[in-house]
């Protein structure tokens, strides 16, 4: 009896933890505006399909659904990924609960799964990633339910899961081969002569073939994102602080994350949990890939770490000081995962570190330039005012009918197909990221007034065009976006149609 009621206790506050980390993220979601690649992303939920430009369509089935029950206001941005954000807490305490541990080890790895600044900042934005950190704890999850029971029936769930993890994002794919060299060299290997172990990969296969159906439709478009991305960020990224990064992301949690590491490798059961952990990062870092890409592996690290401090540590008070120096540690530290002041207070929390300490952590873009705020804050900024600019051009077209918007970006594209939503914008033309997917042909009736998106006005659309008015700018220098102008292009000199049939030539959209 007091067993069980240990146990009920443990699920009581774990399931606490879980609500504490949706309501702590549903608090401060409006401090900032919609992120550029929030507004990307929820714009795609407007055309649902089984792939897009760069990233598998389950980011855009979310977004459609989250359109559908909550319409397009930031808090229909922001809610989903709070929701999951209490999912990871209670599926950390299971994974410590399998690793063997008890209450103490369950409630630990929930507080410590709130308050490091990597879960804060992923599931603060509505992006692929949350969903992929959530889905690789699920998988880890799965594979110590294998381990524990050798139900074969766990490998076609594991299967299965791999394939949905691959409608997200391709990265799973490295988890996938890293789990398997893994087990190649220990005494799972067996799993190899089991037909449950293929019949998951057959069901992993049938649920991403929609998506490899659609890639392969349009000559695999996910290579030249890859290329773009090696190409214009990755080249960028050092090693060394990629190292440096696996430690600062979790912050004060780093400790329990390499506890949890050394133990699971002492384990013979689940070294491949650990050893698989370990060949994501090298292969990362050999590849250059981003700091962030390797977070996945960090929750189940940490449940083992939670589980090993409650093996071999036995003193109360040191046990229960450790969750309270941790929270102390990482409170100072809160504006590094999510904005828990406005505009001005995240710029004098990061002007103090700067003026005080000599720090100039988080504020270097993927250019590597230096900047009043974090790339992601920047990003979150002036999408608003652009907006509102634009909807103050469109009110001057005289016809709507034949009026158009055209974005340089997928940031303003978004912008104006999220936010615009309550001006009563249309659909905006753009040939970035997915929306060069929805482009038309020609517009029935000709277009005479065009809304022009960009840093400066296009030569070509300035020779088309004998009118032009600037209508207004982002006026905030700490947004990226700042200088981006919005013109009012009118009276064109010839046909827009033909015009319009030249610039989907030039940008290979002619025959799609």
């Amino acid at each position: 009896m007091p067993v069980n009621k240990k146990i009920g206790a443990a699920s009581l506050l774990i399931g606490l933890l879980a609500v504490a980390n949706v309501l702590l993220h549903l608090f401060f979601f409006g401090k900032l505006e919609y992120h550029r690649d929030e507004l990307l992303y929820f714009a795609l939920g407007l055309h649902p399909d089984f792939g897009y430009a760069t990233v598998p369509p389950l980011i855009g089935w979310i977004a459609r659904l989250m359109q559908e029950l909550f319409g397009f206001s930031l808090f229909a941005v922001k809610l989903f990924p709070a929701l999951l954000s209490g999912a990871l807490v209670w599926l950390g305490g299971l994974i410590a609960k399998e690793l063997g541990g008890k209450s103490y080890a369950q409630v630990l790895t929930g507080i410590v799964l709130i308050i490091m600044p990597v879960s804060l900042r992923a599931f603060h934005l509505f992006q692929p990633v949350h969903i992929d950190l959530f889905l690789w704890t699920l998988l880890f999850y799965y594979v110590i339910k294998y381990l524990n029971t050798q139900k074969n029936n766990y490998l076609l769930v594991i299967g299965a899961l791999f394939g949905f993890a691959l409608l997200n994002k391709y990265l799973v794919a490295l988890l996938l081969l890293a789990l398997l060299i893994a087990i190649s060299f220990s005494a799972h290997r067996v799993i190899f002569g089991k037909k449950e172990f293929y019949g998951g990969l057959g069901l992993g296969f049938l649920f991403f073939s929609p998506n490899l159906l659609w890639q392969l439709k349009r000559g695999l478009p996910v290579l030249n994102h890859m290329a773009e991305l090696e190409a214009q960020q990755l080249v960028n990224v050092d090693r060394g602080l990629f190292l440096l990064d696996q430690l600062i992301m979790p912050f004060a949690a780093s400790i329990v994350m390499l506890a949890g590491l050394i133990y699971l490798l002492t384990q013979k059961k689940y070294r491949i949990i650990a050893m698989s952990a370990l060949l994501v990062v090298v292969a990362l870092l050999a590849l250059r890939g981003k700091s962030y890409y390797t977070i996945g592996v960090i929750p189940v690290l940490i449940a083992g770490g939670a589980v090993a401090i409650e093996k071999y540590i036995h003193r109360n008070w040191l046990r229960w000081a450790l969750p309270m120096v941790l929270v102390l540690l990482s409170l100072p530290v809160l504006p590094f995962g999510i904005p828990v002041y406005d505009q001005d207070g995240m710029i004098n929390y990061f002007k103090k570190l700067e003026d005080n300490y000599g720090l100039l952590l988080g504020r270097r873009f993927e250019d590597g330039s230096i900047h009043s705020l974090p790339q992601d804050y920047a990003d979150q900024l002036g999408w608003e005012e652009l907006v509102a600019i634009t909807a103050k051009g469109y009110a001057k077209i005289p016809n709507k009918t034949r009026g158009a918007i055209y974005c340089e970006n997928y940031g303003q594209a978004g912008a104006v197909a999220v936010i615009g939503k309550k001006y009563k914008l249309p659909e905006p033309l753009s040939f970035n990221e997915s929306f060069r997917y929805w482009a038309p042909k020609d517009f029935q009736p000709e277009i005479t007034h065009l809304i022009y998106i960009n840093d400066e006005l296009g030569e070509d659309v300035a020779t088309l065009f004998q009118d032009v008015e600037i209508i207004g700018q982002v006026s905030n220098i700490h947004a990226r976006e700042y200088g981006t102008t919005v013109y009012l292009c009118s009276n064109p000199r010839s046909s827009f149609n033909t015009f319009w049939k030249g610039v989907l030539q030039r940008v290979g959209l002619e025959n799609e």
